[in-house]
Protein backbone atom coordinates (compact mmCIF):
# COMPACT_ATOMS: atom_id res chain seq x y z
CA UNK A 1 0.00 0.00 0.00
CA UNK A 2 1.11 3.46 -0.17
CA UNK A 3 2.32 5.32 2.74
CA UNK A 4 0.55 8.93 2.20
CA UNK A 5 -0.04 11.99 5.35
CA UNK A 6 -3.64 11.98 6.22
CA UNK A 7 -5.35 15.63 7.45
CA UNK A 8 -7.54 15.10 10.64
CA UNK A 9 -9.09 18.81 10.71
CA UNK A 10 -5.90 20.82 11.13
CA UNK A 11 -3.47 17.71 12.39
CA UNK A 12 -1.46 16.10 9.16
CA UNK A 13 -0.20 12.64 10.12
CA UNK A 14 3.12 11.45 8.35
CA UNK A 15 1.54 8.43 6.99
CA UNK A 16 -1.65 6.42 6.91
CA UNK A 17 -1.23 3.20 8.83
CA UNK A 18 -2.80 3.77 12.31
CA UNK A 19 -3.25 1.59 15.61
CA UNK A 20 -6.96 1.02 16.52
CA UNK A 21 -8.25 1.82 20.16
CA UNK A 22 -8.55 -1.72 21.95
CA UNK A 23 -9.77 -1.88 25.46
CA UNK A 24 -7.26 -3.92 27.91
CA UNK A 25 -4.30 -3.20 25.54
CA UNK A 26 -3.59 0.13 23.42
CA UNK A 27 -1.83 1.40 27.04
CA UNK A 28 0.95 4.75 26.66
CA UNK A 29 3.80 2.48 26.31
CA UNK A 30 2.30 -0.04 23.52
CA UNK A 31 1.28 3.42 22.04
CA UNK A 32 4.86 4.59 21.90
CA UNK A 33 6.11 1.29 20.58
CA UNK A 34 3.63 1.34 17.74
CA UNK A 35 4.76 4.56 16.69
CA UNK A 36 8.93 3.52 16.96
CA UNK A 37 7.52 1.07 14.55
CA UNK A 38 5.93 3.08 11.75
CA UNK A 39 2.21 3.74 13.26
CA UNK A 40 1.07 7.31 12.20
CA UNK A 41 -1.39 7.67 14.73
CA UNK A 42 -2.43 5.84 18.08
CA UNK A 43 -5.13 5.83 19.81
CA UNK A 44 -6.05 5.32 23.92
CA UNK A 45 -8.09 2.59 25.02
CA UNK A 46 -11.84 3.84 25.01
CA UNK A 47 -12.78 5.71 27.84
CA UNK A 48 -16.10 6.72 29.53
CA UNK A 49 -16.87 10.33 29.10
CA UNK A 50 -19.21 10.11 32.01
CA UNK A 51 -16.26 8.24 34.11
CA UNK A 52 -14.27 11.24 33.28
CA UNK A 53 -17.06 14.08 34.39
CA UNK A 54 -17.29 12.28 37.78
CA UNK A 55 -13.46 12.35 38.35
CA UNK A 56 -13.35 8.29 37.89
CA UNK A 57 -9.58 7.46 38.52
CA UNK A 58 -9.51 4.32 36.66
CA UNK A 59 -11.01 6.18 33.84
CA UNK A 60 -8.23 9.08 34.17
CA UNK A 61 -5.17 6.56 34.14
CA UNK A 62 -6.36 5.54 30.69
CA UNK A 63 -5.76 9.06 29.37
CA UNK A 64 -1.86 8.81 30.58
CA UNK A 65 0.37 10.04 27.87
CA UNK A 66 4.03 8.97 27.15
CA UNK A 67 6.52 11.77 26.32
CA UNK A 68 7.35 9.68 22.41
CA UNK A 69 3.86 10.07 21.78
CA UNK A 70 3.91 11.99 18.24
CA UNK A 71 0.25 12.72 18.21
CA UNK A 72 -1.91 12.44 21.29
CA UNK A 73 -5.33 10.84 20.29
CA UNK A 74 -8.01 9.67 22.60
CA UNK A 75 -11.28 7.71 22.00
CA UNK A 76 -14.28 8.16 24.14
CA UNK A 77 -17.65 6.67 24.21
CA UNK A 78 -21.15 7.98 25.72
CA UNK A 79 -24.37 8.83 24.46
CA UNK A 80 -25.29 12.32 26.21
CA UNK A 81 -24.19 15.26 23.85
CA UNK A 82 -23.72 17.58 26.30
CA UNK A 83 -21.82 15.05 28.87
CA UNK A 84 -19.49 14.29 25.80
CA UNK A 85 -19.08 18.16 24.37
CA UNK A 86 -18.21 18.60 28.70
CA UNK A 87 -15.62 15.90 28.37
CA UNK A 88 -13.66 17.07 25.17
CA UNK A 89 -13.68 20.37 27.09
CA UNK A 90 -12.30 19.38 29.99
CA UNK A 91 -8.58 19.44 31.73
CA UNK A 92 -8.37 15.76 31.06
CA UNK A 93 -9.22 15.91 27.23
CA UNK A 94 -6.63 18.96 26.75
CA UNK A 95 -3.66 17.66 25.77
CA UNK A 96 -5.41 15.42 23.15
CA UNK A 97 -5.14 16.50 19.59
CA UNK A 98 -7.72 14.10 18.07
CA UNK A 99 -11.00 13.31 19.67
CA UNK A 100 -12.62 9.38 18.16
CA UNK A 101 -15.73 9.29 19.18
CA UNK A 102 -16.99 5.33 19.66
CA UNK A 103 -19.76 4.59 17.31
CA UNK A 104 -19.09 0.64 16.71
CA UNK A 105 -18.22 -1.43 19.74
CA UNK A 106 -20.72 -4.36 20.08
CA UNK A 107 -20.38 -5.25 23.87
CA UNK A 108 -23.79 -5.77 25.30
CA UNK A 109 -23.40 -3.58 28.22
CA UNK A 110 -22.45 -0.33 26.16
CA UNK A 111 -24.93 -1.72 23.12
CA UNK A 112 -27.69 -1.81 26.20
CA UNK A 113 -26.97 1.23 27.07
CA UNK A 114 -27.21 3.42 23.63
CA UNK A 115 -23.50 3.55 23.56
CA UNK A 116 -20.60 2.17 20.94
CA UNK A 117 -23.00 0.22 18.16
CA UNK A 118 -26.55 1.32 19.44
CA UNK A 119 -25.95 4.79 17.82
CA UNK A 120 -26.12 3.15 14.56
CA UNK A 121 -29.60 2.56 14.85
CA UNK A 122 -30.16 6.45 16.15
CA UNK A 123 -28.61 8.64 13.52
CA UNK A 124 -30.49 12.05 14.86
CA UNK A 125 -28.60 10.91 18.53
CA UNK A 126 -25.11 10.24 16.96
CA UNK A 127 -25.23 13.90 14.68
CA UNK A 128 -25.88 15.76 17.55
CA UNK A 129 -23.18 13.72 19.52
CA UNK A 130 -20.58 14.64 17.06
CA UNK A 131 -21.71 17.91 16.42
CA UNK A 132 -21.40 18.88 20.04
CA UNK A 133 -18.30 17.46 20.48
CA UNK A 134 -17.19 19.75 17.73
CA UNK A 135 -17.91 22.39 19.52
CA UNK A 136 -15.31 21.81 21.50
CA UNK A 137 -12.81 22.73 18.83
CA UNK A 138 -11.24 19.38 18.70
CA UNK A 139 -10.33 17.55 15.41
CA UNK A 140 -13.19 14.77 15.61
CA UNK A 141 -13.17 11.58 13.81
CA UNK A 142 -15.71 8.90 14.47
CA UNK A 143 -15.29 4.61 14.41
CA UNK A 144 -18.07 2.58 13.50
CA UNK A 145 -19.36 -0.52 11.63
CA UNK A 146 -21.74 -0.88 8.92
CA UNK A 147 -24.64 -1.73 10.97
CA UNK A 148 -25.62 -3.68 13.73
CA UNK A 149 -26.90 -6.36 11.70
CA UNK A 150 -26.45 -7.74 7.87
CA UNK A 151 -30.04 -6.49 7.26
CA UNK A 152 -29.52 -3.54 8.83
CA UNK A 153 -26.66 -1.75 7.00
CA UNK A 154 -25.95 2.15 6.90
CA UNK A 155 -22.38 2.38 6.12
CA UNK A 156 -23.12 5.15 3.60
CA UNK A 157 -25.49 7.07 5.33
CA UNK A 158 -23.90 7.12 8.71
CA UNK A 159 -20.75 8.21 6.51
CA UNK A 160 -22.45 10.99 5.48
CA UNK A 161 -24.13 12.15 8.58
CA UNK A 162 -21.05 12.44 10.38
CA UNK A 163 -19.61 14.61 7.46
CA UNK A 164 -22.21 16.70 7.66
CA UNK A 165 -22.11 16.92 11.67
CA UNK A 166 -18.70 17.96 11.58
CA UNK A 167 -16.56 14.96 11.53
CA UNK A 168 -12.86 15.27 10.52
CA UNK A 169 -12.19 11.89 9.15
CA UNK A 170 -14.31 8.34 10.15
CA UNK A 171 -12.95 4.97 10.66
CA UNK A 172 -15.12 2.12 9.26
CA UNK A 173 -14.81 -1.47 10.74
CA UNK A 174 -15.89 -3.50 7.63
CA UNK A 175 -18.18 -6.00 9.90
CA UNK A 176 -21.61 -5.69 11.24
CA UNK A 177 -22.24 -5.47 15.47
CA UNK A 178 -23.51 -9.06 15.67
CA UNK A 179 -20.34 -10.74 13.60
CA UNK A 180 -18.30 -9.01 16.48
CA UNK A 181 -14.45 -9.71 14.95
CA UNK A 182 -15.49 -12.49 12.86
CA UNK A 183 -16.26 -13.25 8.95
CA UNK A 184 -15.12 -11.84 6.05
CA UNK A 185 -14.69 -8.01 5.98
CA UNK A 186 -16.83 -6.15 3.88
CA UNK A 187 -14.83 -3.89 1.01
CA UNK A 188 -17.94 -2.63 -0.59
CA UNK A 189 -19.39 -1.48 2.36
CA UNK A 190 -16.06 0.71 3.50
CA UNK A 191 -15.72 1.69 -0.10
CA UNK A 192 -19.36 2.89 -0.22
CA UNK A 193 -18.36 5.17 2.67
CA UNK A 194 -15.23 6.51 0.85
CA UNK A 195 -17.26 7.37 -2.50
CA UNK A 196 -19.92 9.27 -0.53
CA UNK A 197 -17.47 11.81 1.86
CA UNK A 198 -14.46 13.98 1.23
CA UNK A 199 -13.26 13.34 4.54
CA UNK A 200 -10.61 10.77 5.39
CA UNK A 201 -11.80 7.73 5.76
CA UNK A 202 -9.97 4.60 7.67
CA UNK A 203 -10.29 1.31 6.89
CA UNK A 204 -10.69 -1.36 9.67
CA UNK A 205 -10.71 -5.26 10.34
CA UNK A 206 -9.06 -8.65 9.39
CA UNK A 207 -5.31 -7.28 9.18
CA UNK A 208 -2.91 -9.88 10.08
CA UNK A 209 -0.31 -9.73 7.50
CA UNK A 210 1.04 -7.24 5.51
CA UNK A 211 -1.31 -8.83 1.91
CA UNK A 212 -4.38 -8.48 4.33
CA UNK A 213 -3.32 -4.68 4.54
CA UNK A 214 -2.66 -4.14 1.06
CA UNK A 215 -6.47 -6.45 0.34
CA UNK A 216 -7.93 -3.80 2.38
CA UNK A 217 -6.38 -0.72 1.51
CA UNK A 218 -6.95 -1.14 -2.19
CA UNK A 219 -10.18 -2.60 -2.57
CA UNK A 220 -12.07 0.02 -0.32
CA UNK A 221 -9.80 2.93 -2.30
CA UNK A 222 -9.81 4.40 1.80
CA UNK A 223 -7.32 6.74 2.93
CA UNK A 224 -5.41 4.44 5.48
CA UNK A 225 -6.27 1.58 7.54
CA UNK A 226 -5.85 0.95 11.06
CA UNK A 227 -4.54 -2.33 12.67
CA UNK A 228 -6.29 -3.98 15.71
CA UNK A 229 -5.94 -7.25 17.05
CA UNK A 230 -2.99 -7.83 14.38
CA UNK A 231 -1.14 -5.25 16.17
CA UNK A 232 -1.32 -7.14 19.35
CA UNK A 233 -0.18 -10.57 17.71
CA UNK A 234 2.40 -9.03 16.08
CA UNK A 235 3.54 -5.03 17.10
CA UNK A 236 6.16 -5.36 13.89
CA UNK A 237 3.59 -5.90 11.76
CA UNK A 238 3.90 -2.14 11.40
CA UNK A 239 7.37 -2.16 10.86
CA UNK A 240 6.64 -4.65 7.83
CA UNK A 241 3.75 -2.46 6.12
CA UNK A 242 5.21 0.93 6.56
CA UNK A 243 9.32 0.00 5.60
CA UNK A 244 10.09 1.24 9.41
CA UNK A 245 13.73 -0.38 10.24
CA UNK A 246 13.83 -1.41 13.89
CA UNK A 247 16.96 -2.76 15.50
CA UNK A 248 14.84 -4.68 17.91
CA UNK A 249 12.97 -8.52 18.34
CA UNK A 250 10.11 -9.48 20.31
CA UNK A 251 11.97 -10.04 23.60
CA UNK A 252 13.57 -6.64 23.43
CA UNK A 253 9.50 -5.12 22.96
CA UNK A 254 8.18 -6.64 25.90
CA UNK A 255 10.61 -5.15 27.83
CA UNK A 256 10.41 -1.91 26.62
CA UNK A 257 6.40 -2.20 27.22
CA UNK A 258 6.97 -3.35 30.76
CA UNK A 259 9.51 -0.99 32.02
CA UNK A 260 7.33 1.94 30.14
CA UNK A 261 4.31 1.19 32.24
CA UNK A 262 6.66 1.22 35.68
CA UNK A 263 6.58 5.29 34.98
CA UNK A 264 2.64 4.76 36.55
CA UNK A 265 1.70 1.17 37.77
CA UNK A 266 2.90 -0.53 40.78
CA UNK A 267 4.73 -3.86 39.22
CA UNK A 268 1.87 -6.43 40.60
CA UNK A 269 -0.03 -4.80 38.09
CA UNK A 270 1.89 -4.93 35.12
CA UNK A 271 2.49 -8.67 35.67
CA UNK A 272 -1.33 -9.52 35.74
CA UNK A 273 -1.65 -6.76 32.86
CA UNK A 274 0.63 -8.22 30.57
CA UNK A 275 -0.16 -11.55 31.07
CA UNK A 276 -2.98 -10.96 28.26
CA UNK A 277 -0.44 -9.26 25.82
CA UNK A 278 2.19 -12.13 26.45
CA UNK A 279 -0.35 -14.96 25.60
CA UNK A 280 -1.16 -12.98 22.26
CA UNK A 281 2.33 -13.14 21.05
CA UNK A 282 2.87 -16.89 22.43
CA UNK A 283 0.28 -17.70 20.07
CA UNK A 284 2.01 -20.60 17.27
CA UNK A 285 4.98 -20.32 18.98
CA UNK A 286 7.12 -23.18 20.05
CA UNK A 287 7.05 -23.86 23.69
CA UNK A 288 3.95 -21.53 23.30
CA UNK A 289 1.34 -23.80 25.63
CA UNK A 290 3.73 -24.46 28.29
CA UNK A 291 4.61 -20.86 28.43
CA UNK A 292 0.93 -19.64 28.82
CA UNK A 293 0.05 -21.73 31.51
CA UNK A 294 2.94 -20.45 33.47
CA UNK A 295 1.87 -16.79 32.90
CA UNK A 296 -1.41 -17.48 34.99
CA UNK A 297 1.05 -17.72 37.98
CA UNK A 298 3.48 -15.12 38.00
CA UNK A 299 3.27 -12.22 40.19
CA UNK A 300 6.42 -10.07 39.19
CA UNK A 301 7.59 -8.37 35.93
CA UNK A 302 11.03 -9.79 36.34
CA UNK A 303 9.39 -13.37 36.43
CA UNK A 304 7.50 -11.99 33.38
CA UNK A 305 10.51 -11.02 31.28
CA UNK A 306 12.01 -14.46 32.01
CA UNK A 307 9.51 -16.58 30.30
CA UNK A 308 9.68 -14.12 27.93
CA UNK A 309 13.30 -14.84 27.77
CA UNK A 310 13.17 -18.39 27.43
CA UNK A 311 10.88 -18.64 24.67
CA UNK A 312 11.78 -16.03 22.85
CA UNK A 313 15.30 -16.17 23.10
CA UNK A 314 16.07 -19.75 23.47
Amino acid sequence: MKILPVKIGTVLTDGNVFLAPLAGYTDFSFREICYSLGASLCFTEMVSCKGLMYKNENTSVLLHTGKNEKIKAAQIFGSDPAIMRAACESEELAPFDVIDINMGCPVPKLYKNGEGSALLENLPLAEKIISECKKSSKNVSVKFRTGVSEEKKVTRDFAVMCENAGADMITVHGRVRTAYYSGEVDYAQIAAAKNAVKIPVIANGGVFTEEDADLLYENTGADGIALARGALYNPFLFAEITKTKTDYDIYNLICRHIDGLKEVYPDKWIAHNMRKQLACYLKGVRGGKQAKAKLLTLETTEELKTVAKEVFRA
